[in-house]
């Protein structure tokens, strides 16, 4: 048996969420590199066209297209215009999300966590909390709600779920919404994939630790906040995009077919494996 040809996604039709940078590009690059049609999908219009243009460039077959997943009827139109100009949909990166706000990261980079401020809580404003709420879990379920409407029919698809290894870790009020959203994420995960596999829709999630890209402002790319962080990570050093693009490539593959509900934490080797 020719394992390679196990991770052949040629022609797979493919969305991705979030994908104007960071992890979604990467997601996008790494498929479309490797012959997937991919559609990144992304709320910054100008970036998810000047990415696009960049992979065209490349000789890629990408696209494009603006939509933010908390305006759910503007994300169907979208994922179900990338099914049609496709013929088909056979991986979905649930991945648009947002952090919680300055500080989360960089306020316990290191060996030590300050004590969470009194009253955190109660400042904890309705609309951040539901902004985070709104966009990391609300906007994976509109997500897989449309792949899944695609995939079902043709008993074949990946979705493919961003989660966090804050899903496991508890840091106090400053991020209380985002932990909330991604914990709720891991379990939605869960109960997807406990739905789907009977249809031959695999539904994994990806748990990412500590890796540079620009969401909260692109507080990760201070190389002081790398520096601590990497102190305390086996591996000592921080993830990067590129670095996720091999995991990506084996959950939207047929190499994926027999395994579904799990959260593959990726984090420099602290607390890497396999949670079902």
């Amino acid at each position: 048996m020719n394992v390679s040809s196990r991770f052949d996604v040629a022609g797979f039709g493919v969305i991705v969420t979030g994908g104007a940078s960071g992890l979604g590009l990467a997601y996008g690059e790494v498929l479309a590199a490797h012959g997937a049609r991919v559609t990144l999908i992304d709320v910054d219009a100008d970036a998810v066209a000047e990415q696009a243009a960049r992979l065209q460039g490349e000789g890629l077959d990408v696209r494009g297209a603006t939509a933010d997943v908390t305006d759910h009827p503007s994300l169907d139109r979208v994922i179900d215009d990338a099914a049609e100009r496709y013929g088909r949909l056979d991986v979905a990166f649930a991945n648009a999300g947002i952090d919680p706000g300055v500080g989360f990261v960089g306020a316990w980079a290191g060996n030590t966590r300050p004590r969470v401020p009194e009253g955190a809580i109660e400042r904890y404003e309705s609309e951040r909390w539901g902004r985070v709420i709104d966009i990391n879990l609300s906007g994976i379920f509109a997500t897989a709600r449309a792949a899944a409407r695609h995939m079902r029919p043709r008993r074949f698809g990946r979705i493919v779920i961003t989660t966090s290894l804050a899903a496991t870790t508890a840091e106090g009020a400053i991020g209380s919404a985002y932990m909330a959203a991604k914990a709720g994420a891991r379990h939605f995960m869960h109960v997807l994939a406990l739905e789907l596999a009977a249809d031959g829709i695999m539904v994994n999630a990806i748990a990412p630790g500590f890796f540079v890209t620009n969401i909260g402002g692109g507080h990760a790319h201070n190389p002081e906040v790398q520096d601590a962080m990497g102190r305390v990570i086996p591996m000592h050093r921080v993830g990067w995009p590129d670095d996720i693009k091999s995991l990506a490539l084996f959950l939207a593959s047929p190499a994926c077919e027999y395994i579904t509900g799990q959260e593959i934490v990726i984090d420099g080797g602290w607390g890497l494996g396999m949670a079902d």
